[in-house]
């Protein structure tokens, strides 16, 4: 299964993303894994030696539910995603900086930019499983682990909306320069993967270019059960 995550994102239309993506602050993949793939993926949540640890969002006011981040080594697909996904990041993640008039400390490969993670004191794994089960939701947030941080990442849903499960839209909501809050939502269609923007994102202003904040989360789910990947792109500390 190695290759067919890597395929697949070889196989989007990564113009396309760039530009939705840097349009409203997130963009749908194509489909990256199968429904095998997916079940593949869930089914690692019930292994606890794959994960460093474990966290309850309501014993800590994050919401309702659970995730787990996975420890070192990643599972081959999991790993082979982030990986893959990377590259075609790394073009949109440069171009923000520059608009933004931002550093852009990331390398060409994921490895050599998880080194400088390690080297900054953020060697924890941050890929997750998050599994939500009726009434449980996720409150608004950004995923920011220290001061080295990738602009952009990826949720992956596992099951199917709408039959696994009811409600559990992803959320986000971005605050204008000068101007009320935008939201949005999407339903993760199984397989498919979401990019959004870890903290912000430019929009145009009178200046130029402004940093919008962006901060995203999931609405209750109704019924059913929502499972989902997450592939962060920096290590935490």
């Amino acid at each position: 299964m190695d290759g067919t995550p890597a395929r697949r994102v070889g196989e989007a239309d990564w113009a396309a993303i760039a530009e939705e993506v840097g349009e409203h602050g997130s963009a749908l993949t194509p489909m990256l894994l199968d429904p095998a793939g997916c079940a593949e993926v869930a089914g690692l949540y019930d292994q606890a030696e794959r994960f460093r640890s474990t966290v309850d969002m309501a014993r800590h006011r994050f919401g309702s539910g659970q995730y787990r981040y996975f420890r070192e080594p990643l599972p081959a697909p999991v790993a082979a995603l982030r990986e893959a996904l990377y590259p075609r990041l790394l073009p949109i993640a440069r171009d923000w900086a520059a608009r933004l008039r931002r550093p852009a400390p990331w390398p060409d490969t994921l490895a050599e930019w998880l080194e400088r993670c390690h080297a900054a004191g953020q060697s924890d794994p941050t890929p997750l499983l998050l599994r939500y089960r009726a009434g449980d939701w996720n409150a608004l947030h950004r995923d920011l682990y220290g001061e080295l941080v990738f602009p952009l990442q990826v949720v992956i849903g596992l099951d199917v909306p709408g039959t696994d499960y009811t409600g559990g839209d992803f959320l986000t909501v971005e605050q204008r320069p000068r101007a009320q809050s935008r939201g949005t939502s999407v339903a993760l269609p199984q397989g498919h993967g979401l990019v959004f923007t870890t903290r912000d994102r430019p929009v145009r202003s009178a200046r130029g270019w402004s940093a919008a904040p962006v901060r995203h989360g999931v609405s209750t789910v109704r019924s059913g059960l929502r499972r989902t990947l997450g592939l962060v792109f920096h290590d935490a500390g």
